[in-house]
């Protein structure tokens, strides 16, 4: 029986747990951190209807275009369990599927049972690599619309090489009604191979397949706002020419070794393969071409559909023909060899991770507060505040020393004015909704945030409604206004303090 026939056997699939264990731990899980701040605030408002009475537009914008909050606080509502507890499974279970679908893919491509299990591994011990200039990882510390698409995508691309379609719809659809942008580039990869096996229901040109899987996302061509460009100028990697030669390089040298591999392919007669790597190699230059494209003053408004985020799915699966081939090239089933490639690149994998949240426990599990003064802050708030209280903090707090990035709405559960970092981003998706002027019009209000002093506080009372203040050291001890204010709370650099 060679691999592609062999069904999930009960040693194969306690084999995939113990890759995703491993992968988990390498991974870490931090699951409000980042984009979770927007994701999270979504979940517990279903669960609280009460919760955000301020500001949810810059959260709620994203609700209405994906089912996962709502699939997420419907498992709540169903098993009872806390939400930290149903954040920590999904994530997990993520992993899972998305392991599954690495493990499947490989089956098709690789005639050893031992090429399949290397491109499991491989991917499995890398999931925090970064994607070129596109500000993501392979799959983030925290499960998100992405971690579902990504999955979904895998699977598609496998039922697509068994010519499977109806199954590559299901996996379209479930990725589509999840994220409303990721779906389209496992949908453009589908067509690409569907069209190089030379199936004549797709379209002939990969350019009209790509405009065909744009279409549905709504493309605006509208000239946005100025606070619309404002914000999005925040937004660096949306700017493929403004990219650092090295993560250009994160663009060429993948294109370049897929072409390669899709050579080998041929020789060896690994037709799935050659299949892949070709669509692969097409996938990209469209995507990029698309990308330098959209870079064009009149065309500003296109940049948040991120054409270059193409290349997640991209490294994924290179990653999984990498680990094959090795297996084949270098391992050869020999246990010495796999320890001393996987242990160092496991190792530094974790270690890179560590650093990215140096001050926070690698893994936070559910329940508990991590030893970090923002967190137990945030969590102090919670717990001892008003739910209808409106918050001002730094609008940077999420880049300052200690802060990890984790997101206040998602952890404290309280109102507060717009940040600079994660609300950003929110507004840059939406050019058509009055997201940009609120933004711009907040961030002014908090201009010279560092140098408040009690009459500042009093007029962000006035004019936003701010009830509450979390100051950060060392500014907040110079304030002259400081001293006057009420704070029941301080831990290491915080306080938190009412506003007069």
């Amino acid at each position: 029986m060679t691999t592609e026939q062999a069904d999930l056997r009960g040693t194969d699939f306690l084999l995939l747990l113990l890759l995703t264990a491993g992968a988990f731990i390498i991974l870490g899980y931090h699951p409000a951190a980042e984009d979770a701040s927007l994701y999270i605030p979504q979940i517990k408002k279903l669960l609280n209807p009460a919760l955000y009475p301020f500001g949810d537009e810059f959260f709620q914008s994203h609700a209405r275009l994906t089912l996962f909050p709502r699939l997420i606080a419907a498992s709540v509502r169903t098993t009872h369990l806390s939400l930290d507890s149903m954040l920590l499974f999904w994530h997990l279970l993520t992993i899972f599927l998305l392991l599954l679908g690495c493990w499947k893919l490989s089956g098709l491509l690789f005639r050893e049972r031992g090429a399949r299990w290397a491109g499991v591994t491989l991917v499995a011990a890398i999931l925090t690599i970064p994607i070129a200039g596109t500000a993501l990882y392979l799959m983030d510390e925290y499960v998100n619309p992405r971690s579902f698409a990504l999955f979904a995508a895998v699977f598609s691309v496998a039922d697509a090489m068994k010519r499977k379609y109806a199954a590559v719809i299901f996996w379209t659809v479930l990725a589509a009604i999840i994220h409303p942008l990721m779906w389209v580039f496992g949908a453009m990869l589908v067509v690409l191979i569907v069209w190089l096996r030379g199936t004549t229901c797709v379209p002939h040109r990969p350019a009209i397949a790509a405009a065909a899987c744009f279409l549905p996302l709504g493309i605006s061509f509208a000239y946005p706002p100025a606070a619309y460009r404002q914000a999005i100028q925040l937004r660096h990697f949306f700017f493929v020419l403004r990219w650092h030669w090295y993560e250009l390089l994160g663009i060429v040298l993948p294109v370049l070794l897929l072409w390669w591999l899709g050579r080998i392919a041929r020789r060896n007669g690994l037709a799935n393969l050659d299949v892949l790597c070709r669509a692969l190699v097409i996938y990209e230059l469209v995507f990029s071409a698309i990308s330098v494209a959209i870079c064009a003053p009149r065309l500003l408004a296109l940049l948040r559909y991120q054409p270059m985020r193409s290349l997640q799915l991209l490294y994924l699966l290179l990653f999984l023909i990498v680990g094959g081939l090795l297996q084949q090239w270098l391992l050869r089933n020999r246990v010495w060899r796999w320890v001393a490639l996987f242990l160092p690149l496991c190792a530094g994998m974790y270690i890179a991770q560590w650093l990215t949240f140096p001050a926070s426990p690698h893994i936070e599990w559910p329940g508990t507060v991590p030893n970090n003064a923002w967190l137990q802050t945030f969590a102090w708030v919670r717990e001892n505040t008003p739910v209808d209280a409106v918050f001002a903090l730094n609008p940077y707090y999420m880049n300052l020393p200690g802060e990890d990035a984790h997101g206040f709405r998602a952890i404290a559960e309280r109102s507060s004015l717009c940040d600079a970092i994660e609300d950003s981003g929110t507004l840059t998706m939406f050019p058509e909704l009055p997201l940009a002027e609120h933004w711009q019009q907040q961030m002014q209000a908090q201009v010279g945030w560092e140098n408040f002093q009690a009459t500042d506080f009093e007029r962000l009372r006035r004019d936003w409604g701010v009830t509450w203040i979390v100051l950060d050291q060392p500014a907040a001890a110079n304030r002259p206004g400081a001293p006057n204010l009420d704070c029941p709370y301080a831990k290491g650099p915080l306080r938190v303090c009412r506003v007069p």
